[in-house]
């Protein structure tokens, strides 16, 4: 009987074979937990188990060890694939006549809970299974005992089996058995672990939690209202501890932070959710420079020793070099493709107005029948009110365009020049005035596009970081272009060199913010604050045009002796999930919201009786458009008091 199953050992029957594609989607969670395995004997403190199933190695051989965890495998009734958080385990159920019983545990469905006692030894010579860390040992069982059946589940726990992301949301208590799942979440742990060490241990800092239950504040993201027992009043959710670590800066706490959750009443994206987490961070008596060189020290200390190393100071660009080059305020820099200077500027009559283009080598033979590509090129030019046009470059330098017998031979040979085009290269043109961010985005679509056809042009094991610097202090308003708003968030300090121009013409002003831009992506950001109560106050009114009675708190806190401080967010889903080269935060977040910021597993938000909605003096009434219209829901607040409101 051995050698039948030597057999199924060495070929590779649909066990091996699974087990092999398990070990290999799991090999790179077995370097993690090598590089932490004397930590593990912790794992099995005020536990019922002796060892944990990934721990297990030839030195273990001759011990009598207690293993708990998972059925991922069973075949032949001799063999079971025992799996818990750190790995997997072969077991051995012994065929002779004293351990009868022990067959009974061979059909027990799979992902059962069972706990197993048995003696380590070594895999018969040529069954060893190289690609497993704890494929040249098995345990041969001598106790079994079934802690919990499992029921039919809705999809096998397997890194392999493709599931839908609802799906994976529904039942995310399952998702998180993956490896994937339990390698992103424990990583998880261990970097803010060491983002502690560094920031309290090392450098002083002091971690203070902040209220979830605000009030509103202007300006920022739409932010979460909470119902108060008071008719009218309201609470809100902090889009983030902004007010409240600069109050802690003129409380004189010096250096404070915090693993904070923040709210945002927005849709949800594969990089945002309306609840998220933030490594905040501020200081008092501090530059820009100095908090800068603070988050690459951070960096450095957490970040995994499987990634490689990183290297500071980091490189940064203005915001108005990113804007040159790239098109965009967060450039990744992995890849060229850059935005090619303006040309042809005396064809424009509006101020500014130009011509730029991007190069996409090898674009006309690998991109020009990409569907694609032109319904995006389409919308940008619809999206951004701007004239596009292709050109491919052909075989003998020509240009294949309409704008070929438009341009004199001199625009072209310069336009060539400039973007060093190839023959098989394309050519994209954009003119206007916002042409910028408009190729900034056909370059990153181009740059897709080129990796779905095999073109290795972002390296996915590379970490490109930036610091993005003197972004505007205000914007024009997108509604009202006429007024202003805050570029980032009103408690920004304007530029020391701009300083004098805040009140005359601010829409010049610079500002103290700086971005973290980390593969394209933006990952913190911060500034040196406002720290004077006057300027603070004028910024609101005079600039803003805001109510500054809102933040009557801050400013008399800002009047109080405020030190010169500065600070920074980092993003701590966004940061881990290009870490591990996830897709989505959702896939580093124990348990996401959907697209549309729902609970899939639990249904919320969900709907509450008139009976508990009474204390909070609210009412939902539902309302009927047509008898061809659905209902809609739509909370009305009955307020209790002279100042009724009803909805009629």
């Amino acid at each position: 009987m051995r050698g039948h199953v030597g057999h199924f050992i060495t070929e590779k029957g649909d066990i091996q074979a699974n087990c092999d594609v398990i070990a290999g989607k799991l090999s790179f969670t077995f370097t993690f937990f090598a590089q932490v395995y004397l930590t593990l004997l912790s794992h099995n403190s005020f536990s019922v188990r002796s060892h944990t199933c990934g721990e297990l190695r030839s030195t273990h051989v001759g011990e009598v060890v207690t293993l708990c965890g998972w059925i991922q495998y069973q075949r032949h009734g001799m063999f079971i694939i025992l799996r818990d958080f750190s790995g997997l385990i072969q077991v051995l159920i012994p065929e002779d006549e004293s351990r009868a019983k022990l067959k009974e545990f061979c059909d027990v469905p799979v992902e059962s809970v069972v706990k197993v006692m048995g003696k380590v030894r070594r895999r018969p010579a040529g069954q060893e299974n190289m690609n497993m860390p704890t494929g040249e040992i098995e345990v041969c069982a001598e106790t079994v005992e079934v802690l919990n059946v499992c029921q039919k589940l809705p999809f096998e726990i397997k890194d392999f089996v493709k599931k839908t992301e609802s799906l994976r949301m529904q039942y995310r208590y399952l998702d998180l058995r993956s490896s994937q799942m339990q390698y992103n979440l424990r990583l998880r742990s261990r970097l803010v672990m060491k983002m502690r060490d560094y920031l309290c241990n090392k450098h002083g800092f002091v971690d203070v939690e902040t209220p979830t239950l605000f009030k509103r504040t202007p300006g920022g993201a739409k932010e979460f209202l909470v119902p108060s027992r008071d008719p009218g009043r309201f609470y809100s959710l902090p889009q983030s501890p902004q007010q409240f670590k600069q109050l802690l800066m003129v409380a004189g706490i010096d250096r404070y932070f915090q693993i904070a959750r923040c709210y945002r009443d927005e849709s949800s994206k594969p990089d945002r959710q309306p609840e998220f987490t933030q490594v905040d961070i501020e200081m008092s008596f501090v530059d820009q420079a100095g908090i800068q060189a603070l988050i690459e020290g951070l960096v450095q200390h957490m970040w995994p020793d499987e990634k490689g190393s990183v290297s500071t100071p980091f490189p940064s660009m203005t915001y108005e070099e990113a804007m040159r080059d790239f098109g965009v305020d967060k450039p990744d820099t992995r890849f060229g493709m850059k935005v090619n200077v303006p040309f042809l500027r005396d064809t424009f009559r509006q101020p500014g107005g130009c011509v730029q283009a991007i190069c996409v080598v090898n674009g006309a033979v690998i991109l020009l029948l990409e569907d694609g590509l032109f319904d995006c090129i389409l919308s940008c030019s619809v999206d951004f009110q701007q004239e596009v046009s292709v050109v491919v470059v052909k075989t003998d330098g020509t240009w294949k365009s309409p704008l070929g017998k438009m341009l004199p031979e001199s625009v072209k040979q310069s336009v060539h020049q400039m973007t060093m085009a190839q023959p098989g290269d394309l050519l994209i043109l954009a003119a206007g005035q916002q042409d910028r961010p408009l190729l900034g985005k056909l370059r990153l679509y181009c740059a897709e596009l080129l990796e779905e056809k095999g073109v290795a042009l972002r390296d996915p094991t590379a970490f490109h970081f930036l610091w993005v610097v003197d972004f505007p202090l205000f914007l024009p308003k997108k509604e009202e272009p006429g007024e202003l708003e805050s570029a980032h968030h009103p408690f920004t300090a304007p530029h020391p060199e701009d300083a004098d121009r805040l009140f005359s013409e601010p829409h010049k002003v610079r500002s103290q913010h700086f971005d973290l831009v980390l593969n394209g992506c933006e990952i913190g950001g911060g500034s040196v604050r406002i720290h004077n109560a006057s300027v603070q106050k004028f910024v609101l009114e005079k600039v803003l045009k805001e109510d500054s009675s809102l933040l009557s708190h801050l400013l008399e806190a800002l009047a109080s002796g405020a030190p010169p401080h500065g600070g920074i967010a980092l993003g701590l889903d966004r940061l881990l999930s290009i870490i591990v080269g996830a897709s989505s935060i959702r896939d580093v977040i124990a348990f996401p919201k959907s697209f549309r910021g729902h609970d899939l597993m639990s249904g919320a938000p969900s709907f509450v009786s008139k009976e508990e909605l009474r204390p909070y003096h609210i009412d939902v009434k539902t309302l009927g458009f047509s008898k061809f219209q659905p209902l809609l829901c739509i909370p009305v607040l009955s307020i209790k008091a002279a100042a009724a409101f009803q909805m009629k």
